[in-house]
């Protein structure tokens, strides 16, 4: 199990684009991903579930990733977040 920590930088926080761009990036491997923010976690790999989390900027998000391409998911989910905003 890989566990990474981000906090969101963008002002609109985690909205429908770059939620979809992390839904879309977590596809692409085999690992269960899952984004946790207070204590309420969601699968990274459905789009309303990702929503649901309401994330705002200074928001504070842990990744989890578990299974063959954990390491490469949760770095690469991490990105995704930091990068789309």
């Amino acid at each position: 199990m890989k566990q990474l920590v981000v906090t969101i930088q963008g002002e609109a926080g985690l909205h429908a684009r770059p939620a979809g761009a992390v839904v879309k990036k977590a596809g692409e491997f085999a690992s269960k991903i899952t984004i946790e923010k207070d204590g309420k976690s969601v699968d990274a790999k459905r789009l309303l579930a990702v929503l649901s989390l309401g994330a705002k900027q200074g928001d504070e998000l842990t990744i989890t990733a578990e299974g063959a391409d954990e390491e490469a998911a949760a770095v690469a989910v991490k990105e995704t977040i930091e990068t789309n905003h």
